[in-house]
């Protein structure tokens, strides 16, 4: 054996002793975080957990036990349920029949119900869950009597169903209509409540616009407009009702805009265009702020949003399609793969 792949050989060996000593250890620098494990149990009667044992013990359920998650410290309870005693939060994303059945497929072939949902009080006082629909849908054709759930007296995490819902990858259209539905009942809830408290549970302000447009058009093609909306579209310091009245004109006008886009689309199809990237390249031309590249820390918009969307609503009546080639169309896919 050479010298060179005698080096190599040992070289390996060291990386992989290396590992197998690093293994379950920090990282250099990190700092531990968290609780100690004499910290972690919670005692059954303990005042952190009254409300949601007492949940559980009118909803019928069985109490299992209690902790403080170890990062954080919030109290939970684990229990199991009557399946009829969950919900699914009212602003949740829409059930998929078809994911519900291969998920309940696969949960029985493997015998065994293993991941419990988040639960929280709702505002009724029934039981909500904010990211279980589809394993719940799955219990229940299943048919389970109990389920097991991790119980929070954190109401708010209701509101966070973006970070907790990870069983079915959120589209674009699934994240706008829950983001709107949280808006709508936190408008009822909190009337004084600025829009911009929420921004966490939001996660970006564009989604609230797009959510109005999908409620009146549920096939509206938001994710042509979403780079657009990134751009112009800030959180109000407005209160909710009053952000989602001026939200719901925004809305309304772009889809004035996506109409007339409709028409141009058209034209370009008779004119023999056939591009799937005909959409896309439509209203890469008739948005204002197109060439805008924001600066690090910028956090103001290049102009307001209701300014952008009267200067793309004259463009789009203006469109001059004769003016539009087969190399254009071209480059528009290639941005739109390496999206």
């Amino acid at each position: 054996m050479g010298t060179a792949a005698v080096n190599s050989k040992k070289a390996s060996g060291r990386a992989t002793r290396a590992a197998k000593r690093g293994r379950g250890k920090l990282a250099p620098g990190t700092r531990a975080r968290g609780l100690d494990a004499a910290d972690v149990a919670i005692a059954m009667d303990s005042a952190e957990i009254a409300v949601v044992v007492a949940l559980v013990r009118t909803a019928g359920g069985a109490l299992i036990g209690a902790y403080r998650e170890p990062l954080g410290g919030r109290p939970l309870l684990l229990a199991s349920l009557p399946l009829n005693a969950v919900q699914p939060t009212p602003f949740q994303r829409d059930l998929s029949p078809t994911h519900a059945k291969r998920l309940a497929s696969k949960i029985d072939e493997t015998a065994a119900f293993l991941d419990p949902l988040i639960v929280v009080r709702g505002e009724d006082g029934r039981l909500w869950t904010p990211n279980g629909r589809h394993r719940l849908a799955a219990a229940k054709i299943l048919g389970l009597k109990q389920i097991t759930a991790l119980i929070s007296p954190d109401d708010g995490l209701a509101y966070r169903i973006l970070a907790l819902n990870t069983e079915k990858a959120h589209n674009l259209r699934d994240r706008s209509l829950e983001v709107i539905r949280m808006a709508h009942s936190l408008a009822k809830q909190r009337s004084a409540a600025k829009e911009s408290q929420y921004a966490a549970e939001f996660e970006s302000a564009e989604l609230l616009t797009l959510g109005l447009a999908y409620e009146k058009a549920s096939r509206f093609a938001g994710g042509a407009y979403s780079s657009f909306l990134k751009k112009v579209d800030r959180f109000s310091e407005r209160t909710l009702a009053v952000s989602l009245r001026e939200r719901e004109n925004y809305a309304a006008r772009l889809l004035e805009i996506d109409a007339h886009a409709n028409k141009v689309i058209e034209m370009l199809r008779k004119r023999g265009f056939k591009s799937p990237y005909l959409r896309n390249y439509v209203v890469a031309r008739i948005n204002p702020v197109r060439f805008h590249k924001a600066k690090k820390g910028d956090t103001k918009p290049p102009m307001p949003i209701a300014q952008a969307l009267t200067r793309m609503a004259a463009a789009v009546k203006n469109f001059k399609v004769d003016s539009v080639s087969n190399a254009d169309l071209a480059w528009i896919a290639v941005g739109a793969g390496s999206e």
